[in-house]
């Protein structure tokens, strides 16, 4: 016997966005439509309300879901049963057919590419409406791809959705619509769009602050050679990838120090205001994870839920993390995309991963807004990578065909290999022999802008930005950093003045000429200075006037600019 059809009335209140994209959908009424929304925006919520509203008046009569992990579909099947929708999460290629008491079937990628036909036939049985959640992964190769192709161009309608910029490689991806620009180039067309700053704007998602560490790193060549460095200054892509694998090593201080700084900025927000908040460090690989598991355990005198890979057992302990109140997840890959831990408030990047990509995913873990004023804290190496896609959280991102590929040298690929199998002995790590590295608090990322002007660890110039208060809206949040920096800048203006009085005269000497990383590093800092301060003229958020900036005189965001860049910036705002 069928199952009862999805009651319309009792269905969950949606969104402005989701109201909007609902009467798109419906009056385009076409086979294919694709939905772009921030993580956290409810997409999950916006597909299920079409998939009754065609199951309703008749349009199909069963639905597939299609996600990336196995633990996605239990939570498909969690959220379609609450609005009265029945999928079998369990279904298997063997099964063949569905069974008569589910409307129909929560797949994996995976699964579909290992038997398109099975699904072709399950497709062509009934008039069925297909959901491909996180719908790049069917370009993750082309048997996917292909699979997902053959298994679903026979369906009554398909909706695509993704939260994440798309693909950075040329493999087209099924069902998604391409237009050619005026460069020749095919654009990803999509059908509704819910940026990130749209969600901010409208207290869907929580503001995040990004605290980016750097600090001195120490390693050993293959070749024997001993090379020094410090974290965020600038240097070739190479010495930055060994600087940053050397900061994340688990032996030296910049770990152990850091995860003592995103503990007591979890216990700050846990006593302020988000009770059960909760903490994430996103691993490169397993062995890693248990490393930092065992850190952790020592720092916050809690041992931490561990999560390595899709074995048995990993979504019961995501769940359970998800409705608890422990402080503390390690993760190496599942929890990178669509796993849904609302109380997640504090995050610890400590992967070499640096793809936007894979960097949105893991963000996305950490902006889902449970109530006004919540905030997150997610802890970064100051790596000029990283620093840029922190700054630009809001830019909305479509799939390219063709467009020339600028490699950052940060060995993704390489990382990628090691996270799948996750194995820590490979070659990733025999490239070099990490020796030591330390951490240091150097700048404090929001709204595209950077604030503070530095502060080594365990210092109360540190402790005033773990301290921050974690319910804040989103100018509360600008105003308070910007606070905060001038409070610095002034107590380092009275020190030196103090410094001056007290010295005793000396030789005159020769005027040494500050290092190029110093003058930067300077010069960014006074930038954002005067961003913070144009901000407060014209009430402009500060991504919008360094967007401004970047329109009027060129080149990259402002971690990635050079000292002529930021020089000739500082020169434009001044007039604006």
């Amino acid at each position: 016997m069928s199952p009862p059809l999805p009651n319309l009335d009792t269905f969950p209140p949606l969104r402005d966005w989701q109201r909007k994209a609902l009467v798109r959908y419906l009056r385009k009424r076409s086979a294919d439509f694709m939905a772009v929304a921030t993580p956290g925006a409810g997409k999950t919520t916006f597909a299920l309300r079409i998939a009754a509203e065609l199951l309703c008046d008749g349009t199909v009569e069963a639905v597939t879901v299609v996600c990336p992990t196995e633990h996605l579909k239990t939570q498909w099947a969690s959220a379609a049963a609450r609005v009265g929708i029945q999928l079998d999460s369990a279904f298997r290629n063997s099964d063949v057919h569905s069974a008569r008491d589910f409307h129909g079937a929560v797949l994996t990628y995976a699964q579909v590419g290992m038997a398109p036909a099975v699904h072709r036939r399950r497709t062509m049985t009934r008039p069925t409406f297909v959901i491909l959640d996180e719908i790049h992964h069917a370009g993750d190769s082309r048997t996917w791809g292909d699979g997902v192709k053959q298994a679903f161009d026979e369906a009554e309608r398909r909706l695509m959705l993704t939260g994440t910029p798309f693909r950075s490689d040329d493999n087209p991806i099924p069902f998604v619509e391409y237009e050619r620009g005026e460069n020749g180039l095919q654009r990803s067309r999509s059908d509704s769009v819910y940026g990130y700053s749209d969600a901010l704007r409208d207290g869907v998602v929580r503001p995040v602050i990004f605290l980016a560490y750097s600090g001195e790193t120490r390693w050993r060549t293959s070749a024997g050679d001993e090379l020094a460095a410090r974290l965020g200054e600038p240097m070739t892509k190479d010495l930055i990838a060994q600087a940053w694998r050397t900061a994340l090593d688990h032996r030296g201080d910049w770990m152990p120090q850091v995860l003592r700084a995103a503990d007591a900025r979890l216990s700050r927000l846990r006593s302020h205001g988000i009770t059960d908040a909760g903490g994430l460090v996103i691993a490169s690989d397993q062995q890693t994870a248990r490393a930092y598991a065992k850190l952790l355990e020592t720092v916050a005198g809690e041992k931490p839920v561990v999560v390595l890979s899709d074995d048995q057992g990993a979504s019961a302990r995501i769940a359970e993390f998800a409705l608890s109140e422990q402080r503390w997840m390690v993760a190496v890959r599942m929890v990178s995309e669509g796993v849904d831990i609302p109380r997640l408030a504090v995050g610890v990047y400590a992967t070499s991963a640096s793809t936007p990509l894979y960097f949105a995913q893991a963000i996305g873990r950490f902006v889902r807004a449970r109530r006004q004023g919540e905030t997150a804290t997610v802890f970064v190496p100051s790596v000029p990578h990283l620093l840029g896609l922190a700054s630009e959280m809001e830019v909305q991102r479509d799939h390219i065909l063709g467009a020339p590929k600028d490699p950052d040298g940060l060995d993704d690929a390489l990382l990628e290999r090691a996270q799948r199998s996750e194995d820590a002995e490979g070659e990733l790590e025999k490239r070099f022999e990490a020796l030591s590295a330390t951490a240091e608090l150097d700048q404090v990322i929001y709204d595209g802008a950077s604030f503070g002007t530095g502060a080594r660890t365990g210092t109360p110039e540190e402790e005033e930005y773990l301290g921050l208060p974690g319910l804040l809206t989103p100018d509360q949040v600008a105003v308070l950093l910007s606070k905060r920096q001038s409070a610095q800048l002034a107590a380092q203006k009275r020190a030196a003045a103090t410094a001056s009085a007290d010295a005793v005269p000396a030789p005159r000497e020769p005027v040494a000429t500050m290092p190029a990383a110093e003058r930067r590093v300077t010069l960014r800092r006074r930038l954002n200075a005067l961003v913070a301060a144009h901000h407060h003229r014209t009430n402009l958020p500060h991504g919008k006037i360094h967007a401004e900036l970047r329109r009027l005189c060129g080149g990259p965001p402002s971690a990635q600019a050079t000292i002529e860049q930021l020089e000739e910036r500082i020169a434009t705002i001044q007039t604006l």
